[in-house]
């Protein structure tokens, strides 16, 4: 499906400057997931890592809120199942913007769990290129500027708060659920 065409497209060698003016439509998963990506690497994760951790963190505030909705009701098979594999210590959990993700040791790093299986970085590359098409390297900016902006003690306290404040706006309730709205880098911007 990916993203609207932007209002106007910038290069990834332009700076900052240019990058005023610059919206996406876009939905808010994708938006999520490239900031919570963004804040790992300044956390200090990889970007492999930091990809997986992002999708994740997404999927779990997803799942969260569609609970809140009355979309996703908790089976107790899956939750006995889950309760299972994290008394066998299996996993380890990071906290990222507020969200407990399961990761694990493979031999290519730190990932992420979705479903019980790392999430593969690659996969999660191109869901952001196919979200955000040829504004992901000025969007990407945009949020690597916000999130250096801060300490890294501070970013982790504040990086949700932070999301909050530029995330595209979409109808509240069940109307809002999937639905996508403006992405705009002077709000990313102006965030600190």
């Amino acid at each position: 499906m990916g993203a609207e065409v932007p209002v106007r497209t910038v290069a990834v060698e332009d700076r900052s400057p240019a990058l005023r003016g610059l919206s996406v439509t876009v939905n808010r998963a994708p938006v999520l997931t490239l900031w919570a990506a963004v804040v790992a690497e300044r956390l200090g994760f990889d970007r492999d890592e930091a990809l997986t951790l992002g999708r994740v963190v997404a999927g779990l505030n997803a799942y969260a809120k569609g609970k809140a909705l009355g979309l996703f009701r908790p089976a107790p098979e899956g939750v006995r199942r889950q309760r299972e594999r994290l008394a066998a210590g299996h996993a380890m959990h990071v906290d990222l913007l507020h969200r407990a993700v399961p990761v694990v040791q493979t031999p290519d790093g730190l990932r992420a769990l979705s479903h019980e299986r790392p999430v593969d970085p690659t996969s999660v590359q191109r869901y952001l290129e196919g979200k955000f098409g040829e504004a992901l390297p000025a969007v990407e900016r945009a949020m690597d500027e916000l999130a250096r902006a801060f300490s890294p003690a501070e970013l982790d306290r504040r990086a949700f708060e932070l999301y909050e404040a530029f995330r595209p706006e979409v109808p509240s309730g069940t109307r809002g659920w999937g639905a996508s709205g403006v992405l705009d880098l002077d709000r990313i911007r102006a965030a600190h």
